[in-house]
């Protein structure tokens, strides 16, 4: 392997996709070999070769795929990386519980790392919400996450993790999410009881740290042995 990690980027037209590209070009730790997107307008951006879906399995040789696009287009890198024997990082959500399955079964042979969010904030977040779940027990637990307007999926995926967080230190979490604007990312975990109130929140401005962190753990898990690794022990 060389010293730069070898990245094929699966979802390249999307924000994300866009912002792993930017931010992926002034990194020396990777050096991005592949673009797939379901449609290109050219074969060669910046150096970097493109491809569609369809011609996915002709990409060139690389160490980790990093994976954000939708749930319809999962099954086919996962697919790739298992069959190369390379390692997938993945913020795809609304995922099935089959393809959860199937992404489980692939980390018998490859590395992979899932997760709704790649902020390390948020990682703290989660840790955060488990303290105090385990210490309120009793308490109401409410979640609610803020997106742009585009976004598909309601509640996020990262509301789910951190529902899950919560749930299993002992509360039951309830939903709320709102669809505005161009909000990059909001997460509200309440813990109310009778006469008090705790907020954990935490606020994403700007899309870039979740690439960043997305990278980071490409990076990281290049070097890891098959199995599913978390993203809060790799950063």
């Amino acid at each position: 392997m060389t010293d730069s990690v070898r990245l094929l980027i699966h979802g390249a037209s999307g924000r994300m996709g866009r912002a792993l590209l930017r931010l992926a070009a002034d990194d020396p730790s990777v050096d991005v070999v592949a673009a797939v997107a379901r449609r290109i307008d050219q074969r060669v951006v910046d150096g970097v070769a493109w491809f569609t879906a369809a011609e996915m399995r002709g990409a060139p040789d690389f160490d980790v795929a990093v994976d954000f696009s939708l749930p319809e287009a999962f099954d086919q890198v996962l697919a790739l990386c298992r069959q190369r024997g390379k390692g997938l990082v993945s913020g795809t959500t609304g995922l099935s519980d089959a393809q959860r399955a199937a992404m489980e079964q692939a980390a018998a042979v490859i590395p992979v790392l899932w997760a709704s969010n790649f902020s390390l904030g948020v990682a703290l977040l989660h840790e955060l919400v488990e303290r105090a779940a385990a210490a309120l027990h009793g308490w109401d637990c409410d979640i609610v996450d803020s997106h742009h307007a585009r976004k598909l999926d309601a509640p996020s995926g990262t509301a789910l993790t951190l529902g899950a967080a919560a749930g299993g230190a002992g509360a039951t979490p309830r939903y709320a999410s709102l669809r505005a604007g161009d909000i990059v990312g909001e997460h509200l975990v309440q813990f109310t009881a009778g006469g008090e109130r705790i907020e954990l929140v935490h606020r994403a401005a700007s899309r870039d740290i979740f690439a960043r962190g997305a990278l980071h753990a490409a990076a990281a898990i290049a070097r890891r042995p098959a199995g599913i690794h978390q993203l809060r022990d790799l950063l």
